[in-house]
């Protein structure tokens, strides 16, 4: 066999490979932009002001803004004070959705931000550090008339940090404070049609609840989840790519063994990223709709945590295998260096999201982020990840550098070299630079559609049609790495294709290695079975002629 796919492919038929997978990838941008609407929603609701009348609360009720059983309502923390109500009777009440309106299962997830709307007054001033303790329950129920089923009950604290952009002054009371947008909640999976939250603001003057935080006018709410339409759109993208990634990975590994030698490194790792990929593609989703699976968001980060472990590990590899130098690799032991940071990255990444994401399981109230020690903890993480990305990109700098400059030592021999090594060089270097020009490619679009998505406003209009960009960034970038692992285990699969004077000169390409049939027993392209015990020679490395050379 004379190497890979991609060394022995024509030019024409590399051209329409190119070019078809080009139309794809077009598609894939033209699926979210023109058919797929917005990746996710949001929709602001404000707070009724309930008033609990019952004295001793013994059983949970729960309050509703809204309907036929509508709690007794109050406008004003001053109608409140002029009806001699307690704040600790006050209950603030949001129903999701908005009236005539139904959750369904397709919004995936119900992210919740909490925002308080609180007035300046010189003698009730928010204090430094001012903590929020927020007595909050939520209950579902999937009709209008059936009592609510209480799905979680938390006592949770949010530090308050809020600006008053103006003087101080008796003039400026009734102002409002500029506050922070605070994490409120995060529910995995939307099983039921509607939702209802209860909110207290417990006051304790002895025991300092709820002292100090200013005061409260309202609070408001911004529900986010998934749109529908979307969800469906992302679903049959996932359907469509799982069985193309599984075929041409079955094909990959069938061409491996099929050959004489035992599979290299670099082709396990090509193989390892195509289990990765079609791990990231099954739409195990769909089960979602009909079950109230809550660990889908955690079960997605961490398929995403190991493609993308995956494909750093192999973009270092990749080079390293390409280095052309006497050092003996095709073990995966050599990388441990560089992959190290990647592995290790990618564990604090991990248990940042189970720190959050593991403990949302039972309290959707938490957040990593609502202590000083939970920040800091999770700024730890993040700054560990940080880290090593960078260490993992300054090793990987390294190597493409020092491939490229072997590739310029080595371009001057190569007219005065053997056939059969010109060969293998030149399709070492081809391969080598083909890769590292799309995976630049890839890696570009990826920073130039994120960073497109984040500045415009959301769609684009173009004609009589809108193009949804944040969409189009979704569904294109989630095809561009699912056809980029497609090429290279395509182009990289082992070619059948032979050259058709190696037999008259007896010279054999073997995958990666060249052999002449003089340092060879039996038909010249099979190896002795103990010349590797004989001479502790590496399946990595290369012999010309005389099996004790090495090539430089």
């Amino acid at each position: 066999m004379a190497g890979a796919i991609i060394e022995n492919m024509s030019t024409k038929k590399l051209v329409i490979v190119g070019v078809i997978l080009l139309l794809f990838q077009a598609f894939a941008f033209m699926v979210g932009g023109l058919i797929a609407p917005s990746p996710k929603i949001a929709v602001h609701y404000l707070a009724t002001k309930c008033v609990d009348t019952a004295k001793h609360r013994q059983e949970t009720k729960w309050f509703m803004p809204w309907g036929p059983n509508q709690c007794d309502k109050i406008r004003s923390f001053d109608e409140a004070t002029a009806k001699k109500i307690e704040a600790n009777n006050i209950v603030f009440a949001v129903h999701i959705p908005l009236p005539n309106k139904q959750m369904s299962p397709w919004f995936q997830f119900m992210l919740v931000i909490l925002q308080f709307d609180i007035a300046f007054k010189v003698y009730n001033q928010i204090e430094d550090g001012a903590m929020v303790t927020i007595d909050v329950g939520l209950a579902y129920r999937d009709d209008t008339v059936s009592e609510w089923t209480e799905m979680a009950h938390s006592f949770e604290q949010r530090k308050l940090s809020c600006n008053f952009t103006t003087a101080k002054t008796f003039e400026n009371e009734g102002r409002y404070y500029e506050c922070d947008l605070l994490p409120f909640m995060e529910v995995g999976s939307v099983a039921h049609k509607y939702y209802l939250l209860n909110i207290r603001l417990p006051v304790n003057e002895r025991k300092k609840v709820n002292v100090g935080i200013g005061e409260i006018k309202d609070i408001r709410l911004v529900g986010i989840h998934q749109n529908g339409g979307f969800t469906k759109v992302w679903f049959a993208m996932k359907t469509f790519l799982t069985p193309s990634i599984l075929i041409i990975m079955i094909w990959y590994w069938r061409r491996i063994t099929l050959m004489s030698r035992p599979p290299v490194l670099l082709e396990k790792v090509i193989f390892a990223l195509g289990i990765s990929m079609t791990f990231i593609n099954i739409p195990v989703e769909w089960f979602s709709v009909g079950f109230n699976w809550t660990w889908m968001l955690l079960f997605g980060d961490i398929r995403q945590g190991i493609f993308y472990s995956m494909l750093l590990s192999f973009w270092i590899i990749f080079c390293g295998e390409h280095l052309m130098d006497q050092m003996e690799r095709n073990r995966f032991s050599v990388y441990w260096k560089q992959v190290g940071p990647v592995v290790f990255g990618s564990f604090c990444l991990f248990i940042f999201d189970m720190c959050e994401r593991g403990v949302q399981l039972t309290n959707p109230f938490y957040s990593i982020w609502a202590s000083d020690v939970g920040t800091e903890l999770a700024m730890a993480f993040i700054i560990v990840a940080g880290i090593c990305a960078c260490l993992y990109f300054l090793f990987l700098c390294f190597m493409v550098f020092q491939v490229f400059r072997n590739i310029s030592g080595k371009r001057s021999s190569l007219p005065a070299m053997s056939k059969a090594r010109r060969l293998h060089y030149e399709g070492l270097i081809f391969r080598f630079k083909f890769l590292m020009l799309v995976t630049l490619t890839c890696a570009a679009m990826t920073v130039i559609f994120f960073i497109i998505s984040q500045v415009n406003e959301g769609h684009w209009h173009w004609g009589e049609h809108t193009v949804q960009v944040n969409s189009a960034f979704f569904t294109g970038i989630y095809g561009m790495w699912n056809l980029y692992v497609f090429a290279i285990m395509f182009l990289y699969a082992p070619s059948h294709k032979r050259y058709g004077d190696e037999q008259s000169s007896g010279q054999c390409i073997t995958g990666k290695y060249i052999f002449l049939s003089d340092s060879l027993s039996g038909d010249g392209c099979h190896l002795s079975s103990n010349l590797w015990e004989d001479h502790h020679f590496a399946p990595s490395k290369l012999f010309i002629g005389d099996t004790s050379s090495f090539f430089s």
